[in-house]
């Protein structure tokens, strides 16, 4: 690891090594680090994996078996800024397989119980224009969906 940058530790109860595949298939500039064990000293089984240290996005994470005790809550979430509709499908579609789920607003869990949101970057965009009406419209827009339609997020802003 490197010094003075940030790195995201993600707290698993046997699934580290399964979860950095994962998300190292799921986004682009990605690739999975260093692997540590435990070893004789415990208190987990000798040999099995400890942490990997992986990149998702160019983002840094460490995966840790660390067991039961914790588990993600929505109090915490990654946003993934999304160019166009096609990623904003890619993205849903992948983190919410194999028993993810999706939820208000573009927000979903993955199969690990992570919590992301998928945002258009120009939802960004309409939701601050100056003009209050088209933010609103936007907004009160993004509040019915469950994964983000830019092409309707649009129209609604447009007053369409």
């Amino acid at each position: 690891m490197s010094h003075g940058g940030f790195t995201t530790c993600l707290w698993f109860d046997g699934q580290a090594e399964e979860a950095a595949h994962y998300y190292v298939s799921v986004f682009k500039d990605s690739g999975i680090g260093r692997v540590t064990r435990w070893s004789e000293a415990g208190p987990g089984e000798p040999g099995t994996v400890l942490t990997v240290e992986f990149t998702a996005n160019g983002q840094k994470f460490v995966a840790l078996n660390g067991g039961p005790e914790f588990t993600f809550s929505e109090a915490v979430s990654f946003m993934i800024i999304c160019a166009d509709q096609r990623e904003i499908d890619h993205y849903w579609t992948r983190l919410t397989e194999d028993g993810g789920e999706g939820g208000p607003c573009g927000w979903l869990k993955d199969k690990y119980g992570v919590s992301w949101q998928v945002c258009p970057e120009r939802l960004l965009e309409m939701t601050n224009d100056a003009d209050p009406q088209k933010a609103a419209r936007a907004f009160s827009a993004m509040m019915k969906m469950h994964k983000l339609d830019l092409a309707a997020l649009e129209k609604a802003y447009a007053g369409e």
